[in-house]
């Protein structure tokens, strides 16, 4: 009998890193999986992402000011925040519920749960490293967030003053010990706030291959494939492929990033899922002398040093699944990387665009489907999948082996919306 018709113990669909993640925990824990993804291992929006392993960043994306600069954000079709007009209709119900999760008290209440994640996420994550043999992968220079004019810092204020309530180090940087941080910056820059603790990776593509590779060291296998649909049963879930064969799982988890929620709906669970499509550019690796990530806030943007070249990117655009990109956004935010750091070296730049899974309060979605406990989800995570993966893995395990979770779920249980 071939791998196709014998029931499997558990399947994964979605080889992003948090699909990888997984996989390498429950294999850890001597469970069977086969991973299924039609592109490849860490080669979707995974491959691109700008590598930073963001544990500090606690703050839900409605809670950063997003709101106020929408109006004005969304008169540049460039800018760091936009909405293709023919999309918005479709879009609506998101926004609706984006702007619920901006109340104070929701923001409070999000804010204490990321915490808590992201307090999990940085061992679970480090750890894995380490066992995979991969933890020199890890770069610990820190962050540098860049403010233009004082108005910017203090808008700013309210928000590090929520880390440091949640423990997290950062240093408001000015004059001298700006420049020093990283030198070569344009003068138009008043202050920057300095995290030591924040960490980025030499490369997240090749971060999440040598985890695989540590996930078939522990006997998870893959198979290249595109999953059409998804049903339960009485012991267990079947997995259709576009070339008509189905697998039988004692398990399913839905790991699909963006894609995600379309699965679910065939489960009985509509998830308010959006894609935040993400722009960037890559280049060369001798560009400019970058010291750590530098983070251009009131421009939506990052610039992150890598194994593999500079990449600069980040931005939001709201336009679905199947929309044509606009790299046009790439090339803005490029230009304007030239203009903060006027040493930059501009040429043979590669291009991308990734779709991040993004839900309205900013909380991913782990737990079980309506229907099923054979069928689990762990999806959403927007900006902080590579950050939040290993967690996840370790969240999705327990649940599957009858642990107690070392957090509550209960904030990311997929009937909460």
């Amino acid at each position: 009998m071939d791998q196709h018709s014998d029931k499997k113990e558990i399947v994964i669909v979605g080889a992003g890193i948090v699909g990888i993640a997984i996989a390498a925990c429950l294999c850890e824990k001597g469970h069977k999986v086969l991973v299924i993804d039609r592109l490849g291992i860490c080669e979707g929006t995974s491959s691109g992402n700008a590598g930073a392993l963001a544990f500090s960043d606690i703050l839900p994306m409605a809670s950063k000011g997003v709101l106020a600069k929408v109006p004005r954000w969304l008169m540049d079709p460039l800018g760091p925040f936009t909405i293709r007009p023919s999309y918005l209709p479709r879009l609506a119900p998101w926004l609706y519920r984006f702007w619920r999760a901006s109340r104070a008290e929701v923001l409070d209440r999000t804010t204490q749960v990321q915490g808590a994640m992201m307090r999990l996420a940085e061992p679970e994550m480090l750890g894995m490293m380490e066992r995979a043999g991969i933890r020199g992968m890890v770069r610990e220079d820190g962050s540098l967030e860049l403010y233009e004019s004082e108005d910017e810092l203090n808008t700013a204020l309210p928000g590090w003053n929520a880390r440091k309530k949640a423990g997290i180090a950062f240093e408001h940087l000015r004059g001298e010990e700006l420049a020093a941080s990283q030198p070569g910056l344009a003068s138009r820059f008043i202050a920057g706030t300095f995290v030591p603790g924040w960490k980025t990776v030499s490369d997240p593509q090749q971060v999440g291959k040598r985890l695989w590779d540590y996930a078939t060291r522990l006997g998870a296998e893959f198979l290249q494939a595109e999953v059409v649909a998804v049903a339960v049963g009485e012991t267990g879930a079947a997995i259709h492929l576009a070339d008509s064969q189905k697998i039988e799982a004692a398990k399913l988890i839905i790991a699909a990033g963006a894609w995600s929620h379309r699965l679910a709906k065939s489960l009985g669970d509509t998830i308010p899922l959006e894609t935040e499509r993400g722009y960037n550019t890559t280049l060369p690796a001798g560009a400019f002398d970058l010291k750590r990530q530098l983070i251009f806030s009131g421009h939506g943007f990052v610039v992150t040093p890598l194994e593999t070249g500079i990449r600069i990117g980040g931005a939001v655009e709201l336009a679905g699944l199947d929309l044509p990109p606009n790299y046009k956004r790439s090339e803005a935010m490029l230009t304007k990387a030239k203009k903060f750091m006027p040493g930059l070296d501009t040429a043979g730049g590669r291009q991308w665009m990734g779709y991040r899974p993004s839900l309205p309060d900013s909380l991913p979605v782990i737990g079980y489907a309506r229907r099923s406990k054979n069928v689990l989800y762990a999806f959403g995570h927007g900006h902080l999948g590579l950050t939040q993966s290993a967690a996840t893995g370790r969240l999705i395990a327990d649940l599957i082996n009858g642990n107690e979770p070392p957090i509550s779920i209960d904030p990311f249980r997929p009937q909460r919306f």
